[in-house]
């Protein structure tokens, strides 16, 4: 083996039985490399059966022609997916467990992934020239972990400074990891009264600009317990975290704002449309309508990866999206589907069908090709021993 290649061997492959152990699902995928490691973590919700992965026939050729890959999440399976392509540009799928994977934010050399109790923060462990199991440029390995306890953590973002700030969803704030307590509560909404596991408003996104938070979206202004669940409609509003100022309002259960050239982005999921704020009118101007509850969106030059769910029973049906579902003659989809900013066409996408139905987050890695993580339970992580080089080693 070259000195400068890492040996994986992932002890499961598409196509071959899931181990008994394992409650995930099988995952299959026509024309595409896929890498599946044996998990002995259960899902937050296990899901059974197969999984077929779909995509359009130009994804990989387009991921290989932007120098990118993609991660996404699933809480519904528990799972981190990464895509990126062979070196033959064919379509190379990885996946991990993640116990209710939810928010991810990264570049090529780190990964933050908010869980069920966790903050992850993955790290790449390959050097510039260096390669594992020949193919793969980059493995990410979970390296540290702040628990925070069951506090239904959604988006997150890397402050200029290198910390880690997090929606606090449970508790209706933003927070940073605490080295003492479960967090620190960094802002509030100026309508919540109290911090208190309520989920009053349904804080859900945050849009990052020049290193710091500046936007966050929630459901409504509800002060009350769960009062969110009774403003679904058209109490979606999106809030100025510097000035406290709401530069949206009237949106159907809004998530995923974002800042991408000189914009303020976001998806009103309630209708399925993306979209950007007019900070002057405060007025949600779509681009594009896409089938499904969309939550989690990232950019890469004139193009926008969007994740897409199919509407839950109960809590995210008896929206617009029904009738515009019903209109356009279409079922939901479960997937990322990759729009043209220039004109809100689809330029590529990646769909999933079988009993996952529901994705949350999306992560554009730049300068990455063909990724893998390595989850916190798995087999190979207990043989897989990198050492940081001393200086004194020559």
């Amino acid at each position: 083996m070259n000195k400068n290649t890492k040996a994986i061997k992932p002890s499961n492959t598409a196509n071959s039985p899931a181990p008994a152990s394992d409650p995930a699902t099988q995952t299959k995928a026509a024309n595409a490399d896929v890498s599946v490691p044996t998990q002995s973590a259960p899902a937050a919700e296990p899901v059974q059966g197969n999984v077929q992965i779909n995509f359009s026939s130009g994804l990989a050729g387009f991921l290989k022609s932007q120098a990118i890959s993609f991660g996404f999440t699933s809480y519904q399976s528990g799972r981190l997916y990464l895509v990126g392509h062979s070196n033959e540009a064919r379509l190379a799928l990885h996946e991990a467990t993640y116990p209710k994977a939810m928010g991810i934010v990264g570049d090529a050399n780190r990964i933050y992934l908010g869980t069920l109790t966790e903050v992850v923060r993955l790290e790449n462990v390959l050097g510039a020239n260096e390669v594992a199991n020949t193919v793969h440029d980059k493995v990410y390995v979970p390296r540290n972990s702040q628990t925070t306890g069951s506090i239904d953590i959604h988006e997150l973002g890397i402050r200029k400074n290198g910390k880690v700030v997090f929606v606090n969803t449970a508790y209706s704030c933003l927070c940073e990891p605490s080295t003492t307590h479960s967090f620190k509560p960094i802002w509030k909404p100026s309508f919540i009264s109290k911090l208190v596991r309520e989920d009053r408003c349904h804080l859900n996104g945050l849009a990052m600009v020049d290193g710091e938070p500046k936007y966050v979206s929630a459901v409504c202004r509800s002060d009350v317990v769960d009062g969110w669940r009774d403003r679904r409609h058209d109490g979606g509003i999106v809030i100025d975290v510097t000035t406290d100022e709401i530069v949206a309002e009237g949106l159907s259960m809004p998530h995923s704002p974002r800042w991408h050239q000189g914009k303020l982005w976001v998806l009103n999921s309630g209708s399925g449309e993306l979209g950007s704020i007019n900070l002057k009118t405060k007025a949600f101007e779509p681009l594009t309508f896409l089938p499904g509850f969309l939550r989690g969106l990232s950019f890469h030059g004139d193009y926008a990866f969007v994740t897409l769910s199919k509407p839950r029973h109960g809590r995210f049906e008896g929206l617009a999206l029904d009738d515009r579902l019903k209109e356009k003659d279409a079922d939901a989809w479960c997937g990322v589907q990759v729009i043209s900013l220039k004109d809100g066409s689809v330029a590529n996408w990646l769909r999933l069908d079988g009993p996952i139905t529901e994705l949350f987050d999306v992560c554009v890695l730049p300068g990455v090709k063909n990724p893998i993580t390595l989850g916190p339970q798995s087999a190979e992580i207990r043989s897989f021993i990198t050492v940081e080089r001393p200086a004194w080693v020559v």
